[in-house]
């Protein structure tokens, strides 16, 4: 039982970690990200750099979140910026970059699975229960993008430029807040998260050029049950993804993998509001 109870917790850390980015860029913006998964898969060969060149595995991280937000400073000012107003477009734009990016790590890597370097192995004792010491590092890795995300919406003016934005941007344009700024460094901080998040999860099974397209289907529907809200999103990764993990133990793991899209579908058909408040 100790088992299944961390697995559910460490489960909906690593739910929240890979949805984050995905959810405040669709907050600030109103675009649905289809190149989450892409940018998820650029963080996780990122780690497979680090690996491939002898550093110390804790840099993949800083060096995935640096290479989601380069990439996706260039995305937004030369793809996404222009379609502002055409949203279906920039929608169907990041779903045709995200197809781009998994090309072009095919040619650079290959199609070959590849395996990264952990940073924590071993395993502790923990109630009676031995278990991955680096499933546990990622409780605190989602509690801290959390924190990190929670602190720059609330304490810092860029967050309070962004909220303005989410709530009626005409009229933070008319009290002359620049909403493209705004726009800009969310899309950057949004890849970011989303390229970390890759290079968390890879230690855990492997890297090939289609390993962020699972995460995005399931990213997707918690950011959409969340209702764009941070406390939601927690709400759906551990509701849901704990769903997962027992339809996973005790009946099949192939049907596990779709709980979280089929409970999404049936939430939103029953509370178009999904874990918000509405």
């Amino acid at each position: 039982m100790t088992a299944l109870i961390l697995d559910i917790i460490t489960t909906a850390a690593i739910l929240f970690a890979v949805s984050a980015g995905l959810l405040i860029i669709l907050g600030v913006l109103k675009i649905v990200n289809f190149a989450h998964g892409g940018f998820l898969t650029i963080g996780g060969y990122s780690g497979l750099v680090v690996t491939e060149l002898g550093l110390n595995p804790w840099f993949a991280y800083p060096a995935a979140a640096i290479a989601g937000v380069v990439l996706g400073a260039v995305v937004e000012r030369f793809i996404i910026r222009p379609l502002y107003d055409r949203p279906l477009d920039a929608i169907l734009a990041t779903w045709g970059l995200g197809i781009i990016i998994g090309q072009l790590i095919t040619i650079i890597f290959g199609r070959e699975i590849q395996f990264v370097q952990t940073p924590i192995t071993g395993a502790t004792s923990l109630l009676g229960q031995t278990y991955s010491f680096y499933r546990l590092f990622l409780i605190l890795a989602a509690a801290l993008v959390a924190g990190g995300i929670a602190a720059l919406l609330n304490a810092t003016r860029l967050g309070l430029e962004a909220r303005a934005v989410i709530m009626n941007e005409p009229l933070a344009r008319g009290l002359g807040i620049n909403s493209g700024y705004v726009r800009f460094v969310t899309f950057c901080i949004g890849a970011g998260l989303a390229s970390l998040a890759g290079a968390l999860i890879t230690p855990l099974s492997s890297v090939d050029p289609n390993m962020g397209v699972p995460w995005l289907v399931n990213a997707f529907m918690l950011v959409l049950v969340s209702s764009v809200s941070l406390v939601g999103l927690a709400t759906a990764a551990i509701t849901l993804g704990g769903a997962q993990v027992l339809v996973s133990t005790y009946i099949s793991p192939v049907i596990g993998g779709l709980t979280i899209v089929v409970l999404a579908a049936l939430l939103l058909r029953i509370r178009p509001a999904g874990f918000g408040h509405g």
